[in-house]
C-alpha cells in the first residue's frame, strides 16, 4: 500500500490496519512454514506496511505530523 494512504488515515485506522496487517504476517508465516506460500515477498510487503504504519503513528506521537481533517461533506440544497 501506498505511503500517502497510511498518512490519510486517522490514528484510529491506524491502529485498526496495524492490527489486521499483524494478523496477515502471522498466517503469511504459517503458510510459509508449512510450504502453502506460493509468494514469498508477499511478506516483505506485509513486513514493510506494518513498519510504515508503526512509523506514522510514532511521528504523532511526537508531533512531527498531524492527523488528517476529515472534510465535512456538502449538503445539496433545494
Amino acid at each position: 500500500m501506498k505511503t500517502i494512504k497510511f498518512f490519510e488515515m486517522s490514528t484510529e485506522e491506524l491502529n485498526n490496519k496495524l492490527t489486521e496487517l499483524k494478523a496477515e504476517l502471522f498466517n503469511l508465516r504459517f503458510k510459509h512454514a508449512t510450504n502453502q506460500l506460493t509468494n514469498p515477498a508477499v511478506m516483505v510487503e506485509c513486513k514493510r506496511d506494518i513498519a510504515k504504519v508503526k512509523t506514522i503513528l510514532r511521528q504523532r506521537e511526537l508531533g512531527i505530523s498531524a492527523e488528517p481533517v476529515k472534510k465535512a461533506k456538502k449538503t445539496a440544497k433545494k
